[in-house]
């Protein structure tokens, strides 16, 4: 009897712990665990991450959930988001129907929205240095210059009306500055070219042409500036990244990351990019199939990576990195203090990052 006992209490146990739930992100006991154990199963099947995993942890719906925005506004399609240096989150929405400029706190709390009726079709967010805030409409072919309240402070192009000269644009998608507080407009989907222009807004210089050899572009979609003032510009068509001096004086290429879509480097020249494996990708996909990579700004080398949908994104001073997506969301990626956890759900539990 005792034997029997004791046999039905192991087969219990043994059930027990077959039922116990098991920790997400780690395979079953009883699983293989791949070849890159310190990032969950991975199946043979599939290649590793381009520079290793990053371990992030990411918000989804940022700015969303919770839910504090005005009745009836929605993002629809986030096409950039930017960050002052409060922290407080800018993101520039395509859904015309209520204001398309809209700020956050850094914990996705609405603070304010302008811009009604202004844009034909938001493309580009940046804030300079001074903290004014800078929007492009690419159909519209203007810039707009803000303070970060949104009252408008300067407008460069003419709505409506597309050109190629000194006092036009033909839909320009993005905006960076050098140290002297130049800036440069990568104009874009109708021009083809960069245009630099002085902290004033005086025209200096434009550089390229259609085509693919150094120094033309199929589609400058996205531009930064890093600490030595050199120029960078996804040329996303051609499936590289062109980098020149201040001058317009082309220095390399890479062409190694795919079809770069968007383009952030940090004042301590830390570089992110959202791209893709290749042009016909991202258009057949609509920007779904992303990855988020980190970049060394010297040699374009792949220091991590992780997938992610994504137009646009921007970086904080804390490690953030915000995407913004065509799928209407705004991603936000942490350093992640709770890898492999669902950021959201220990927000909610109210779970401090582990120190």
């Amino acid at each position: 009897m005792k034997k029997f006992t004791m046999l039905a209490l192991m087969l219990l146990t043994v059930a027990v712990i077959a039922q116990a739930p098991l920790t997400q992100g780690q395979p079953g006991p009883n699983m293989p665990r791949g070849k890159a154990p310190e990032q969950g199963y991975v199946p043979e099947g599939w290649p590793a991450h381009p520079g290793g995993l990053l371990k992030y942890s990411v918000e989804i719906r940022f700015g969303e959930e919770p839910e504090t925005m005005p009745e009836g506004m929605k993002f629809g399609r986030v096409s950039a988001v930017t960050t002052d240096n409060e922290g407080n989150v800018y993101v520039f929405k395509r859904d015309a129907r209520t204001d398309q400029l809209v700020v956050f706190s850094p914990q996705g709390k609405y603070l304010r929205s302008w811009g009604k009726g202004m844009f034909t079709r938001p493309h580009g967010l940046r804030i300079d240095r001074d903290q004014n805030v800078w929007a492009l409409d690419d159909a519209g072919h203007q810039v707009f210059k803000f303070t970060r309240d949104g009252k408008l402070l300067q407008t460069w192009g003419v709505k409506g009306t597309p050109g190629n000269d000194a006092k036009t644009f033909n839909r320009p998608t993005d905006i960076a500055w050098d140290s002297q507080g130049n800036a440069y407009i990568s104009d874009g989907y109708g021009n083809r070219r960069v245009v630099k222009l002085d902290k004033a807004g005086n025209f200096v210089s434009t550089w390229g042409t259609e085509g693919d050899r150094p120094g033309q572009f199929r589609l400058p979609h996205s531009i930064a500036v890093d600490s030595k003032d050199r120029v960078y510009v996804s040329d996303r068509e051609n499936n590289r990244i062109q980098i020149f001096d201040a001058s317009g004086k082309f220095l390399k290429e890479w062409t190694h990351l795919g079809c770069t879509q968007g383009m952030y480097i940090s004042p301590k020249d830390e570089m992110w990019i959202i791209t893709h494996r290749n042009n016909s990708e991202n258009i057949t996909y609509d920007t779904l199939a992303g990855q988020l990579m980190k970049l060394d700004v010297e040699s374009g080398k792949i220091l991590g990576s992780m997938e992610s949908p994504g137009h646009m994104l921007t970086g904080a001073a804390n490690g953030v990195v915000y995407v913004a997506s065509l799928t209407g969301n705004v991603f936000k990626w942490q350093p992640d203090p709770w890898w492999p956890t669902r950021a959201h759900e220990a927000i909610a539990r109210g779970t401090p990052p582990p120190k």
